[in-house]
């Protein structure tokens, strides 16, 4: 495979550095969770975007979060909207390199490449709050307030593409697990991105994988699966599916690859950029044929 662009690379190093080097990013330290979205806000801002921020109560906190939101509105269809999303807080005792910096660095770098220029479809990116538990799959997960405002707007949402935990990759053999009976379908070797989807949005997981394929040699498996398989659901993706919107998580497979998962040691240190850059231009060749 050609190697990335060093500069991409560098860039994808330097703000996963930047959100680890916050610490934790939680509503339990809110001013380290807005120095988080204030960092991501002006990264947005500097690639030419104007920034909204979609502000939500979180009541067993007492406190409030925020989604951060550009758009760039088609031009042909703009009622036709695509969406990629990426969280960017972490659980408590970790600085999430992994799980989520890595997917919110890939965000910025999407949102750098496709800033100025109007497609058909309106594309939109954001930046989710609150994908963590405590808040996961509750009222105060920051993709659920959005999915339901959009829903509430009646709005269109023709695919969406949510980047959780995209940077740890792994050679050794059975350095790859899966939730039960799948192992004998996929390979041992952590070494692949996966697209991951609900039944419903199996069309749209087809069709991303196919746009990857024809961008990169990068290797990728993709898995629909009924929601009751564990890891199916577990992330941004599962808020959409809730207003019956085609959604995709794009993923490493997060704890049954890595095992610095939620713990202290998910460090920028044990990341591979490189493959990281691979996956990111991979996934812009499946953005530019979900906006065409």
């Amino acid at each position: 495979m050609k190697a990335p662009d060093p500069a991409i690379t560098g860039r994808l190093r330097r703000d996963v550095v930047a959100l680890c080097s916050i610490g934790d990013r939680h509503t339990f330290l809110p001013a380290s969770l807005e120095a988080a979205a204030s960092l991501i806000e002006s990264e947005l801002a500097a690639a030419g975007h104007r920034v909204e921020r979609q502000s939500f109560d979180v009541p067993d906190d007492e406190t409030r979060a925020h989604n951060l939101i550009v758009e760039i509105r088609g031009a042909e269809r703009p009622a036709e909207i695509v969406v990629i999303g990426a969280h960017y807080d972490t659980v408590s005792g970790t600085a999430g390199a992994d799980d989520n910096a890595s997917g919110v660095a890939a965000l910025l770098a999407l949102a750098r490449r496709f800033s100025g220029t109007a497609r058909a479809r309106t594309l939109r990116f954001v930046a989710f709050a609150n994908e963590e538990p405590p808040h996961f799959q509750t009222s105060a997960m920051g993709s659920l307030q959005y999915a339901r405002r959009c829903h509430e707007r009646g709005e269109n949402i023709v695919a969406m593409l949510s980047l959780e935990a995209i940077g740890y990759y792994d050679d050794h053999p059975g350095s790859q697990q899966y939730p039960a009976l799948l192992g004998a379908f996929y390979p041992d070797r952590g070494n692949f991105i996966a697209f991951a989807s609900n039944l419903s949005s199996r069309s749209l997981a087809s069709r991303c994988v196919s746009a990857f394929r024809a961008r990169t040699p990068f290797p990728v498996q993709t898995a629909s699966l009924p929601e009751a398989v564990q890891g199916i659901g577990w992330s941004d993706q599962w808020s959409f599916w809730q207003f019956g919107w085609p959604a995709v998580m794009i993923t490493d497979t997060a704890p049954f690859r890595n095992p610095h998962y939620h713990e202290a040691g998910d460090t920028p240190d044990t990341l591979d950029y490189e493959r990281l850059a691979m996956v990111v231009d991979g996934v812009a060749g499946v953005v530019e044929e979900l906006v065409r």
